[in-house]
């Protein structure tokens, strides 16, 4: 009996000091709406933060239900990060909704709403829905230039400091040392894709807005007449007869996008069709944010030289 209780007095001792250590740190519930900002938080946090991500590369973030999964992550998170410009207009509103957590409501410290941090392009001077999914705050796909993912950076780490003060030291470490390796990375970038300004582009929708403005790529025509409207045998047509005076070089989509527009015109033009990483996770190579906009380059660059 006393050999059983001292097992039993041993074992409640070390789950007691396991716990403590377990518990050195409460970690930052963050949830995010898409996976390129899902990973600059892990990025940012590291080991103080648990990160759950609404949607997948493969998902159309316009598009998503509010599953009642989703209303529950949402429920316990410290922290909601979000591309904003209506983008999550069909289901974000819902889940903040449903989930009644003060902590990520908008104005909280909470709730970060990335059309709010960066510069915007493309924002209407006319809505009007006739035109398709025009969105009215600009355009939402601000990942795909990583001078965005640096100002974005700077304001998650300022948030986590005041949703973790404890972690304070700990996140501005992360902070500058992501800061100063994705500097260095960009230049690098910048040096890469120096050959690609100018090159003329068809894109399947206007999620490379913030690409091509970065890289100098011009986009001379779209795969979808009006945004959000899938393309019609009548448009494609059109646009195939325009391009016969145009050096276009490519024609790019998204992973979540349907290859056969784009390669019904590749076929008749003869101008090579590249699926680019829009996000962490579209393609097998882009596993992290500095993969995703090496493996976009890497892309461009081939499919331009073959």
């Amino acid at each position: 009996m006393q050999t059983t209780r001292r097992i039993l007095t041993a074992v409640f001792a070390g789950a007691a000091i396991l716990g403590s250590a377990s518990n050195a740190f409460a970690e930052v519930r963050v949830f995010s709406c898409e996976p390129a900002w899902a990973a600059l938080a892990e990025e940012i946090g590291g080991d103080r933060v648990d990160v759950h991500s609404a949607t997948s590369a493969r998902q159309d973030a316009h598009y998503i239900q509010a599953r009642p999964s989703l209303i529950a992550k949402l429920r316990r998170a410290d922290l909601l990060i979000y591309s904003g410009a209506d983008l999550e207009v069909g289901w974000l509103p819902v889940l903040l909704r449903t989930a009644s957590n003060a902590r990520v409501q908008p104005g909280e410290v909470g709730h970060i709403d990335v059309s709010k941090i960066v510069p915007m392009l493309d924002v209407p001077t006319r809505i009007d829905r006739a035109e398709g999914d025009i969105h009215p705050y600009g355009n939402p796909h601000t990942q795909t230039d990583p001078h965005n993912i640096a100002r974005v950076a700077t304001v998650r780490s300022a948030r986590l400091q005041k949703i973790d003060p404890d972690g304070a030291s700990y996140y501005q470490q992360r902070t500058a040392q992501f800061t100063d390796r994705w500097q260095k990375d960009i230049a690098r970038w910048e040096d890469r894709g120096a050959p690609l300004r100018g090159m003329k582009i068809v894109t399947h929708h206007i999620a490379w807005v913030y690409m091509t403005h970065w890289l100098g790529i011009e986009v001379v025509g779209r795969l979808e007449d009006k945004p959000g409207i899938p393309p019609t045998a009548g448009h494609l047509a059109d646009l195939l007869a325009g391009l016969e005076d145009q050096k276009v070089e490519l024609i790019v989509r998204a992973v979540y996008q349907s290859e056969r527009p784009s390669e019904w015109l590749s076929e008749r033009s003869g101008i090579p069709a590249v699926v680019l990483p829009h996000t962490v996770g579209a393609t097998k190579e882009a596993v992290n944010l500095e993969a995703m906009f090496d493996d976009m380059l890497d892309r461009l660059l081939e499919a331009r030289h073959p």
